[in-house]
């Protein structure tokens, strides 16, 4: 009966001294000593500073190991999306095999800066679980701070939802290299230009009349992304209907190979498809032309002018609206 009174009385006072969790150096100093006040001592001047020394180291390993992970899982993912290029444009194209490093360049800057934002983000969750663990071994009532926290937590969410929809849409962007800057683009048919510059929030594109276009990622939905990894030439020659048509294919091929020869931007021989259409005022021949990444307007243009000048020469019509117009008199309307 003695000994259960003492036990009892031993565990009142472990946790009267040291509390419901009591630490190793509290519960052996008052076991060795039975002194509360040594006890507490203890627990205060090493206790406690050994915890926040372990809560700490252990968030920086935990840093350490998540900076390292998000930068591995980063490159997996690009070098993923790269060999998928690189097969393609081996496929298609062997000539546009010359731009891969320009790709792994792009791909390693794409790198940098997520695992920047990465970083960072991982880095405040952390040390924020870390400082709570710490406020809680001092001897602060979490409970207040992690309600308050969460309250706050929940009005910042509803209140940034499209932010937070902004940096997710960022974020898929950079990772699946959807486009980058320099790209030609048009989204969603209603905004097009080239890309000024790509953030985890906004999209800036600079139309061709000067226009700086800002574009939430949120709000895009579709991107149609003419300048990546190769570009075609697509041009459409309009001939007379009493033209021969294999003269014509003929002329345009000349052109073509022309300034495939000349001009190193084009990395497949061009391609004369045919007729295209018979249109109200002649024949449509097409001609694709494939190119480097944004130089298919260029090559166009100058091929535009080159098959005009051909046309001139073999005296091939290039056709044009045309409208007959029946004059008559009022004597030859009334039969003299």
């Amino acid at each position: 009966m003695l000994e259960t009174t003492i036990a009892a009385v031993s565990a009142q006072q472990l946790r009267v001294t040291c509390g419901e969790d009591p630490g190793w150096f509290c519960r052996n100093v008052l076991d060795w000593t039975d002194n509360r006040t040594l006890a507490e001592l203890a627990d205060f001047i090493i206790g406690k500073p050994i915890t926040i020394l372990v809560i700490l180291v252990i968030a920086w390993l935990a840093n350490r190991i998540a900076r390292r992970g998000i930068k591995g899982v980063l490159r997996t993912l690009s070098s993923g999306a790269v060999q998928e290029r690189v097969s393609g444009l081996r496929a298609a194209t062997p000539g546009a095999l010359l731009q891969t490093a320009e790709h792994s360049l792009r791909s390693e800057q794409r790198i940098e800066a997520l695992t920047s934002v990465l970083r960072s983000l991982v880095t405040f969750v952390i040390y924020t679980v870390a400082v709570f663990m710490i406020l809680g071994e001092v001897g602060l009532n979490l409970g207040p701070l992690i309600a308050g926290a969460g309250i706050i937590g929940v009005a910042l969410g509803f209140g940034s939802q499209s932010l937070v929809k902004d940096f997710l849409s960022g974020v898929f962007i950079l990772v699946e290299d959807q486009f980058g800057v320099g790209d030609i683009v048009d989204l969603d048919g209603t905004t097009s230009g080239v890309v000024d510059a790509v953030s985890l929030r906004t999209t800036r594109l600079r139309a061709v009349d000067g226009t700086l276009w800002h574009v939430p990622n949120g709000e895009i939905r579709r991107v149609g992304n003419k300048s990546q990894h190769w570009s075609r030439a697509l041009i459409d020659i309009e001939v007379a209907y009493d033209t021969n048509i294999d003269h014509a294919e003929a002329v345009i091929a000349a052109v073509a190979h022309e300034i495939a020869a000349e001009d190193s931007d084009v990395i497949e021989e061009p391609e004369v498809w045919g007729v295209e259409a018979l249109g109200a005022h002649g024949i449509v021949l097409r001609l694709v032309v494939k190119t480097r990444p944004s130089e298919q307007f260029r090559v166009s243009r100058e091929l535009r002018r080159r098959i005009k000048a051909a046309f001139d020469r073999e005296g091939i019509e290039i056709p044009f609206p045309q409208q007959m117009v029946w004059h008559r008199s009022a004597e030859t309307a009334n039969g003299n």
